[in-house]
């Protein structure tokens, strides 16, 4: 398998979207730690996966989480080969609505946390010549009303990811970044709560469905960390069926 015998950080690796990615790589032969602030989630995780995962509990916006995850990765695996930052939280509000509270939760567990791992990780991942991959958002690419905390962090990391796949290139770490669409558990919420609204969203979409995290964002994934992807760096992938276009 392509990935065997690589170890990856996975931030929110024990849910939605997290999970699947989780469940991915080690299908191809990865080993995988798992970073969540969920206990329970993380504690499925490693009775689901055994000895190929290992869990790493904390708040992604806390730098010695970072410290932690790699030197799990170190202790447990020898080594790092890829990160994926998918952690995010943010509130949904108007921008007038936004408090400074809100700003600060999006910003410092999507972009500030994206900092701390990768600061963490790249002396380790210059040893292996290892991939990141970070996350965007459509929501942020089309100006989705009511996400504005949300789009601006996830504007900062693909700004920041651009630039530090220009500057880490010589050490042969590379970074991508994948804007997904996803039927994640908070999906399926709204899809039960809003059943009119998820299906005009649905509508919109070329390829008719919301995509599954584990078979259609996961691979994507998996390909950016993976050999096949050596030619590419500073590249944004919408894993998305169609709903934005990038030129």
């Amino acid at each position: 398998m392509k990935l065997d015998n690589q170890s990856f950080i996975v931030t929110g690796g024990a849910s939605g979207i997290g999970l699947g990615i989780t469940r991915r790589l080690i299908s191809e032969g990865g080993r995988v730690i798992a970073v969540d602030i969920n206990a329970e989630t993380g504690q499925r995780v490693v009775e689901e996966c055994g000895d190929n995962v290992r869990f790493v509990k904390g708040d992604v916006s806390d730098p010695q989480v970072a410290a932690a995850a790699i030197a799990e990765a170190v202790s447990s695996f020898g080594g790092l080969n890829g990160l994926v930052n998918n952690a995010h939280a943010s509130r949904q509000k108007p921008f007038l609505e936004l408090e400074e509270a809100d700003w600060a939760l999006s910003f410092s567990t999507g972009f500030q946390a994206t900092l701390n791992f990768m600061r963490a990780a790249h002396d380790e991942l210059a040893k292996t010549k290892g991939s990141v991959v970070n996350f965007g958002s459509g929501a942020a690419m089309s100006g989705q009303l009511g996400q504005a905390s949300y789009a601006a962090a996830k504007e900062a990391i693909r700004g920041v990811s651009r630039v530090l796949a220009n500057e880490w290139a010589p050490e042969g770490i590379r970074v991508n970044i994948v804007s997904p669409l996803a039927l994640t558990p908070g999906v399926q919420a709204w899809s039960e709560e809003q059943p009119e609204q998820y299906e005009q969203t649905v509508a919109t979409i070329p390829l008719a469905r919301f995509g599954d995290p584990e078979t259609d964002v996961a691979p994507v994934v998996a390909f950016l960390l993976s050999s096949d992807a050596q030619y590419m760096t500073g590249q944004t992938l919408m894993a998305d069926g169609g709903i934005r276009k990038l030129y």
